[in-house]
């Protein structure tokens, strides 16, 4: 339940009321933006709050128990603020949303009345609709490990424990071939597939902070050329910096050789498959009891 200030309850008493909305969007990468569906711009907190004529949002969908709140908010693409080519390059994902009711006579009298995370954004025709979940959203999430042959930790982070300096290239855009194909310069360093399944990230020009997943890795001389999962939005500058991350395909023995990391490995490869827990004794096939992975 929410527990109004004194003064903003003391307003809302009153006969008449000069109550607004603001939206503080707060992103994965640290920008921030504040809008209001009032006339005028609002700030509090360091934040402006622009008014957004276009911008609507729905009744919020509230449940019982541990069901997720769910709301939408449509709106008008403004460049200054939501462009479509940042939706399209998935800043949004799981941006932190706050919604304030705030005094806008007075704007130090205002509460925050809840805060929800979005789950998906989408753009067509200058248009964009974001579905926001609560915070109980968190508890549909998988949690806990998966007993599974392949490792479920992430390359480099504390479970992994392998340094990422010597699997990493800082290196410039040779080439923009298509929005999913780049070319890279200095990159003889490392065999093709080495970057397959790994990460690229901008850090120079309009797509700095940008992270991209690579598919394929594909060495030509000193050149690489890296094509993408998804397209970028805007296309880089011949130029800009990068960084290539190397790629885990999760398997054992890549862990091993690769990364000499075998202790640290959070997979399960001496599992028995479907085969052998469907299988039976034979005197072909090797049922010694010995490892599946040596």
């Amino acid at each position: 339940m929410n527990i109004l200030p004194n003064g903003l309850a003391e307003h809302c008493t009153g006969e008449a009321t000069t109550l607004c909305r603001c939206w503080k969007l707060i992103r994965r990468d640290g920008v921030v933006l504040g809008f209001t569906d009032h006339d005028r711009e609002l700030a509090f907190d360091g934040t402006s709050f622009l008014p957004s004529g276009g911008l609507s949002a729905t009744t919020l969908e509230q449940r019982t128990g541990l069901g997720a709140d769910s709301q939408q908010v449509n709106g008008v693409l403004q460049s200054e603020s939501i462009t479509a080519a940042d939706i399209r390059a998935d800043r949004y994902d799981g941006a932190r949303m706050e919604l304030w009711v705030v005094n806008w006579s007075l704007p130090q009298e205002r509460f925050l009345d809840r805060v929800l995370h979005i789950d998906a954004i989408t753009e067509q025709d200058g248009i964009f609709r974001a579905e926001l979940v609560g915070q109980s959203a968190v508890l549909d999430r998988t949690a806990g490990r998966r007993f599974a042959r392949r490792c479920d930790a992430n390359l480099g982070d504390a479970r992994c424990g392998v340094n990422l300096e010597p699997f990493t290239l800082q290196t410039t855009i040779a080439a923009v071939k298509s929005a999913s194909l780049l070319a890279v310069g200095d990159a003889a360093a490392f065999p093709s597939g080495w970057f397959r399944g790994g990460l690229l990230r901008f850090v120079s020009g309009a797509q700095t902070g940008l992270e991209m997943e690579i598919a394929e890795h594909l060495l030509s001389g000193s050149l690489a050329s890296l094509n993408m999962w998804k397209p970028l939005a805007e296309l880089p500058e011949t130029g800009d910096q990068v960084e290539l991350v190397a790629g885990c395909d999760k398997r054992f023995a890549t862990c091993r050789t690769r990364f000499a990391n075998s202790i640290n490995f959070r997979g399960f490869p001496h599992i028995p498959g479907n085969d052998a827990a469907l299988g039976y004794a034979s005197s072909f096939t090797g049922m010694d009891g010995g490892v599946i992975v040596p």
